[in-house]
């Protein structure tokens, strides 16, 4: 398609995606105690079915993932039911909906995770600062360090997980790399310490599990349902990549000819991660320039397009007050500011009220 503006249809493989603005996956902690989530979800992600493309919150592939309390999976029957709730919901208001899987590594801690054990990562390095779990807060512990059979449980759990996915009736699987969850963990400087194939200095072994994951997956569901979310140079939750371009190079050129889906890139201020790797990708690629930064608006996402950075742009804190935000665009209408409260409760406050942009006129008379 050559019409790149942001409320365009766009064809993603046999999807029709109704415009270029993607939700962006966010934590919100509304899965029941078990990890099925709640019937609220599907209420959620449905009022944001305008979406051209929805990525769910992360989902744990496996308890063995769970970084947080309340946090959904993907391993039951119950979970996949519950999914299907959401997927359901979410199809009859004509979206599409794509579940992200989140293996947490070493985040997590023996009192946010169902199984009661200790976390694991590629080395034993603690992540700073508290951890969220069942009664509150508390400091982050030491992972255990994954074993070469821990790791390879840990790509058939993913290649499980997504297809309990499809079964539960999304339409794509995108896999976290980003943001210091398990994916990224293999990739940084800091996190990964090993001196087997998944480690040493050489960066080959260093995207060596990110690109048997995805191939994994692949493998399981199909490449053209299958995505990848990265975010080079991201320093969150105490990640460090001191060179991280020559890395996502090499990731990037090993997957380039899988067919995926599309790849999801946040920028960074450090490294111009989109500009740098969009010549090196051949298909669709999400652009997210919001991270670390203030919100992504309309105005940035139309630079982004009319750069020709990005095929996409995602949407993250947007989307939580205005589930309603291609309409908005498209009237030109004000935005609502989130309701901070309420971000990481467990209710349907701040989650499931926000009223769309029609609602509002009406209730003002206008």
């Amino acid at each position: 398609m050559t019409d790149s503006d942001l409320l365009t249809p766009y064809r993603l493989g046999p999807l029709t995606l109704a415009n270029r603005m993607v939700m962006a996956p966010m934590t919100r902690f509304r899965a029941e105690e078990d990890g099925t989530p709640s019937p609220i979800v599907a209420d959620y992600y449905a009022q944001r079915a305008g979406a051209g493309l929805i990525v769910t919150e992360g989902i744990w592939p496996s308890a063995r993932g769970q970084s947080e309390w309340r946090i959904p999976g993907l391993e039951t029957r119950k979970h996949v039911q519950g999914w299907r709730e959401v997927t359901d919901a979410v199809h009859a208001e004509g979206g599409v909906i794509f579940a992200q899987l989140m293996h947490g590594g070493r985040k997590g801690h023996p009192r946010s995770r169902l199984t009661g054990d200790l976390p694991s990562g590629p080395s034993a390095v603690r992540a700073p600062g508290p951890v969220h779990v069942k009664d509150g807060k508390a400091d982050a512990i030491v992972p255990l360090a994954m074993t070469t059979a821990d790791i390879r449980q840990t790509v058939l759990d993913h290649g499980a997980a997504a297809r309990n996915a499809i079964e539960a009736g999304f339409d794509g699987v995108e896999l976290h790399g980003a943001n210091s969850y398990l994916i990224h963990q293999f990739l940084a400087d800091n996190t990964n310490l090993r001196d087997d194939e998944y480690g040493r200095g050489a960066i080959a072994d260093r995207i060596r599990f990110a690109v048997e994951v995805t191939t994994a997956v692949a493998d399981a569901i199909g490449a053209g349902r299958t995505a990848l979310r990265l975010s080079p140079g991201n320093p969150q939750f105490g990640m460090v990549e001191h060179d991280p371009a020559p890395v996502y190079r090499a990731l990037v050129a090993a997957l380039r000819d899988v067919g995926l889906g599309y790849l999801h890139v946040t920028d960074a201020d450090r490294y111009a991660a989109l500009a740098d790797l969009r010549a090196l990708w051949p298909g669709t690629l999400i652009g997210n320039v919001g991270e670390n930064r203030e919100p992504t608006t309309e105005k940035a996402a139309r630079a982004v397009l009319a750069e020709g950075t990005a095929d996409l742009v995602s949407f993250g804190r947007a989307f939580i007050a205005n589930p309603d935000l291609p309409a908005r665009f498209a009237q030109g209408a004000p935005l609502a500011a989130i309701d901070e409260t309420h971000l990481y409760a467990h209710g349907g406050a701040g989650y499931t009220d926000y009223p769309a942009w029609r609602e509002v006129a009406v209730a003002e008379g206008r």
